[in-house]
């Protein structure tokens, strides 16, 4: 998923589209554009958060297919 940078410019907000995602989707200067915006998250904290769990995998996958 490309990502842009937002930097302020004088009273106004500006979100900073890499030029090769401009160039891929012919963008130009002026047009209008319909956007999604979705803040990026830092993943790190959650890592090894489950480790206390101490699930078995195998027998997870088991349920799960005798779901299916």
């Amino acid at each position: 998923m490309p990502t842009a940078r937002i930097r302020k410019s004088g009273n106004s907000t500006v979100l900073v589209i890499p030029p090769e995602d401009v160039k891929d989707q012919g963008l130009k200067v002026g047009e209008r554009v319909e956007y999604m915006i979705f803040k990026k998250t830092d993943l790190s904290k959650l890592w090894g958060i489950s480790k206390h769990l101490k699930i078995d995998a195998q027998k997870a996958k088991d349920e799960l297919r005798k779901e299916w």
